[in-house]
C-alpha cells in the first residue's frame, strides 16, 4: 500500500474515537446551553414588546422605558467580570445555577412593577444577575473542546440570538394578545411570567445534568476521559509550541502574578469592548 494512503487511513482511524467522543459531548451540553441562551436573550429584549401594552396600564413615559432598557447594561457591565472570576473558583455548575435562577427571578419580578423606581431596580438587577452567562459559557467550552473544535461550537451557541430574533415577535405578540385578562393579569404580566420561569427551571437542569470538568462526567467512561485529556493536553502543547519564546516567557510571568493583575486586565478589555459597541 502506498505510504500516503496508509498514513491517511491511520489518521482517519485515530480520529474516529475522538469524533464519537466529541459528538457525545456535543449532544450532552450544547442543546441545553443553546436553549438557556435563547431564554436569556428573550428575557433581555422582551421589554420592547411588553412596553407596547404596559403604556396602557402604567403611567410610564417613553423616557422611562428607554432608561429602564439601558440601565440593564449598567448592571451587566459592573458584574460581568466578577461573575466569571467566581466561576473559576466555584465551578461552572454552581455559577450557572446562580446566574439563571436569579435572572429568572428578576425577569419574573418584572410582572409586579408599578412605579418607575421599581422598574429601574428590577432592570438593573436583571443585568447584574445575567452578567457572566455568555462569557461563562465560553469559558466552560474551553474545558471541553480543543481550539480546533471550539469555533464551531461557539458559532452554534451564538446562533441562539438569530433563532430568538425570528420567534420573539410572534411569541411575545401571541402572549400579549391571548393571555391578556387571564386570571386577572395583563398580557404584559403574563409575558414576563411565561418567559422568566423557564430560566429558573433551566438553571436547575444545568446543575443536575452538566459537570464542571470532563473528569467529573459520570456519563463518560474512563477510556473516554483519558482520550479527552490526551487531546486537550495535545492542544495545549501545540498552542504553546506555536508561540515565540518571548510570548511563552510572558505567559509564564502572567501565570505567576497575582489575581489583581488578571482582574485589572479583564476590566480593561471589557471597557475597550463596550467602548467599541458605543461608537
Amino acid at each position: 500500500m502506498h505510504p500516503t494512503t496508509t498514513s491517511k487511513t491511520s489518521r482517519v482511524a485515530e480520529s474516529a474515537p475522538l469524533n464519537a467522543l466529541f459528538s457525545r459531548i456535543n449532544w450532552r451540553i450544547i442543546p441545553l446551553l443553546l436553549i438557556a441562551y435563547m431564554v436569556a436573550y428573550l428575557d433581555r429584549i422582551n421589554i420592547g414588546y411588553a412596553q407596547l401594552q404596559m403604556k396602557q396600564t402604567l403611567p410610564f413615559s417613553d423616557a422611562v422605558y428607554g432608561l429602564g432598557a439601558g440601565i440593564f447594561f449598567i448592571g451587566y457591565f459592573l458584574f460581568e467580570v466578577p461573575s466569571n472570576l467566581l466561576l473559576e473558583k466555584i465551578g461552572a455548575r454552581k455559577t450557572l445555577l446562580r446566574i439563571m435562577v436569579l435572572w429568572g427571578a428578576a425577569a419574573t419580578a418584572m410582572m409586579f412593577v408599578s412605579t418607575p423606581t421599581q422598574f429601574y431596580i428590577v432592570r438593573f438587577l436583571l443585568g447584574a444577575f445575567e452578567a457572566g452567562f455568555f462569557p461563562g459559557v465560553i469559558l466552560y467550552f474551553t474545558y471541553w473542546y480543543p481550539s480546533a473544535r471550539r469555533g464551531q461550537v461557539i458559532a452554534i451557541f451564538m446562533s441562539a440570538t438569530t433563532i430568538v430574533s425570528v420567534i420573539a415577535g410572534p411569541l411575545c405578540g401571541s402572549i400579549l394578545k391571548y393571555f391578556d385578562g387571564v386570571a386577572g393579569l395583563h398580557g404584559w404580566q403574563w409575558l414576563f411570567l411565561v418567559q422568566g420561569v423557564p430560566a429558573i427551571l433551566l438553571g436547575l437542569l444545568v446543575f443536575v445534568l452538566l459537570q464542571d470538568k470532563p473528569a467529573q462526567a459520570s456519563w463518560l467512561s474512563q477510556e473516554e476521559k483519558t482520550l479527552h485529556a490526551d487531546r486537550m493536553n495535545s492542544d495545549v502543547r501545540m498552542c504553546r509550541a506555536s508561540l515565540p519564546a518571548r510570548s511563552r516567557c510572558a505567559c509564564a510571568i502572567r501565570r505567576s502574578t497575582s489575581c489583581r493583575w488578571c482582574t485589572s486586565c479583564c476590566w480593561a478589555l471589557l471597557i475597550q469592548w463596550y467602548s467599541g459597541c458605543l461608537r
